[in-house]
């Protein structure tokens, strides 16, 4: 009878410890969602969220899982209340609207999921935002710019995806720093949707009845690489280029290298041409960010409700080449990766963050992590 109860006792108790190994090991469930993805921005954000989650000490706590809506609020609103119905713990989410997404996010909080959103903003109290200052962005590459051409001139600006926080921020900021200067005219205005090729048609359209010499310079949310191009297409040299204040993808900060700059893999026009630029980026690491502070809050750690991260801002006296890419070299302030590493020019440059230590090249590049 002793044995028997011995056999019955070990058997629990190993029945027990399968049962809490399983809960242990029990993944939460976090949900990846995603508006406009039409650009090259939004996939190397989406890839270093993946990347985040695959890394050791992420992939055994969380698993992800990944919805696109478009530049739809109500399609995504729905995504949403299905993610609450289907279990979610918590939600990164880049958001179309500031507001349009408040109610869902308001009931969503109000069950105990835990919402993020990435480089655009939600305004629904509960939320937690991680961003940089788009104001700050849009005003200080509109004062270089303005600087730039001596206070007068004509300008062109391109701008972002309509209605997002993003935007409306940098718009707005720019325009007021151009608005005291009466001598500078807006000639052109475009929605570049953050894309090379939406920037490079809208230009198109513009020099349709006007012509580069007509303008002094761009203020670009995205397209400046593209710009460079276009202007060398149409017979200008280096020298000639237009002063373009704009986004931080790799192919325009490779042409802002000086024009003897050894690089591997560059073809015209990804190349080194000392164009006069002033660079920003919203950091695509913001939503691997986002993430990490999502699977914080789920440990039960403190986060603040708004995370403003650094502006990252280069110029032509602070463009640095990676000529590996590796980790050290990120830390150490590279910000322009060889075309022979990094072969699409639209690619977004500023990977680097120290809270972030197992995401660099190839999580951007292949969403996978770098450790």
């Amino acid at each position: 009878m002793r044995n028997i109860t011995g056999r019955t006792l070990l058997a629990l108790s190993m029945l027990g410890a399968i049962a809490a190994g399983a809960h242990a090991q029990e993944k939460q469930q976090v949900y990846l969602s995603m508006s406009y993805i039409g650009n090259d921005w939004q996939a190397e954000a989406a890839n270093m969220v993946k990347a985040l989650a695959a890394s050791k000490g992420y992939a055994d706590k969380i698993d992800l899982k990944v919805q696109v809506a478009g530049p739809n609020a109500q399609k995504q609103i729905q995504q949403i209340n299905g993610m609450v119905q289907a279990g979610a713990k918590a939600i990164v989410v880049y958001p179309i609207s500031p507001t349009a997404l408040n109610q869902v996010v308001k009931a969503a909080c109000a069950k105990g999921v835990k919402i993020i959103a990435y480089d655009a903003e939600i305004t629904e109290p509960c939320a937690y935002n991680v961003t940089i200052d788009q104001a700050e962005a849009g005003r200080k590459t509109a004062e270089w710019l303005v600087d730039k051409i001596g206070g007068k001139g004509n300008i062109v600006m391109v701008t972002g995806v309509p209605g997002t926080s993003v935007d409306t921020a940098r718009t707005a900021a720019a325009k007021e720093v151009f608005a005291k200067h009466p001598d500078i005219k807006i000639v052109g205005e475009a929605v570049g949707m953050w894309s090379q090729a939406v920037a490079r048609t809208e230009l198109s359209k513009l020099l349709s009845t006007r012509k580069w010499d007509d303008f002094s310079g761009l203020w670009m949310q995205v397209g400046c690489f593209t710009a460079n191009s276009m202007q060398i297409e149409a017979g200008k040299t280096p020298e000639q280029l237009l002063p373009c204040a704009g986004e931080g993808s790799n192919g325009g900060r490779l042409q802002m290298l000086p024009k003897d700059a050894k690089v591997d893999g560059a073809a015209s026009p990804y190349i080194p041409m000392a164009a006069p630029r002033i660079s920003y980026a919203s950091p695509p690491y913001s939503g691997a960010l986002a993430l990490k502070l999502a699977v914080d809050l789920l440990d039960g750690k403190k986060v603040p409700q708004h995370t403003t991260l650094p502006l990252p801002i280069v110029t032509n006296d602070t463009i640095k080449l990676c000529e590996t890419g590796e980790w050290e070299e990120l830390k150490n302030g590279c910000n322009v990766f060889q075309p022979a590493l990094v072969s699409n020019p639209g690619w977004f440059a500023s990977i680097y963050s120290a809270e972030l230590p197992g995401l660099g090249l190839q999580a951007a590049l292949v969403g996978q992590p770098d450790e």
